[in-house]
């Protein structure tokens, strides 16, 4: 089953933001066990998590290196000024491509 997972905070869930990014970590780094994980779209703050210095980098270089493509919005990148460590700049076209090709999507 082809999945997406979309990102689009720079944590998981409201409230405090650094337990939010802790268990966004814990999440990820569980991201081997859902069944065929294709895709993480990331936009709005999302793009943040793939800067340097990102507290999930470590999680997120590993799954890309595991095959999963990380589509972080453009203009979210530039809007934010993120200087990538991980992922190729996407558009927006791009990421409604693969949501559209998705049996599933999982939004955080």
């Amino acid at each position: 089953m082809n999945t997406v997972i979309v990102l689009n905070h720079d944590q998981m869930g409201l409230g405090d933001s650094e337990l939010g990014r802790k268990i966004l970590g814990t999440f990820l780094g569980k991201v081997p066990s859902i069944q065929e994980v294709s895709t993480i779209a990331l936009y709005n703050s999302g793009v943040k998590l793939l800067a340097k210095g990102s507290p999930v980098l470590a999680e997120l270089t590993m799954l890309e290196e595991n095959g999963v493509d990380l589509l972080p919005c453009g203009t979210c990148v530039n809007h934010y000024g993120v200087e990538l460590a991980t992922g190729e700049i996407s558009t927006m076209d791009q990421i409604v491509q693969e949501l559209n090709k998705a049996e599933k999507v999982i939004t955080l």
